[in-house]
């Protein structure tokens, strides 16, 4: 991980690498609000590159299970702190 100047970090390597600890932030995230990944509805992958969209489509698959939330994948010029890759997660939790 490459430490960051605002405190954050970051994993070095390929987008699916980055995206992966990404889901394992978004993860805990949801955990901490009660929620997991079956109660995600929808997601959106920001690829600076979309030559990765084969990898980081492998590790959503990873990631989720049947039936998979839908995704979008999005080409984009830059994301933050030189990431490679970002998700955005949708969750639908009923009654909370």
């Amino acid at each position: 991980m490459v430490a960051t100047d605002t405190g954050q970090s970051m994993v070095e390597g390929a987008a699916a690498d980055q995206l992966r600890q990404a889901l394992v932030n978004a993860r805990q995230v949801l955990a901490e609000a009660g929620a997991n990944f079956a109660q995600v509805v929808k997601g959106t992958l920001f690829l600076t590159d979309m030559a990765d969209f084969v990898s980081c489509n492998e590790v959503w698959i990873e990631a989720f299970e049947p039936p998979r939330p839908t995704r979008s994948a999005v080409a984009v010029a830059q994301l933050p702190l030189g990431a490679l890759a970002e998700v955005e997660l949708w969750a639908y939790a009923p009654g909370s």
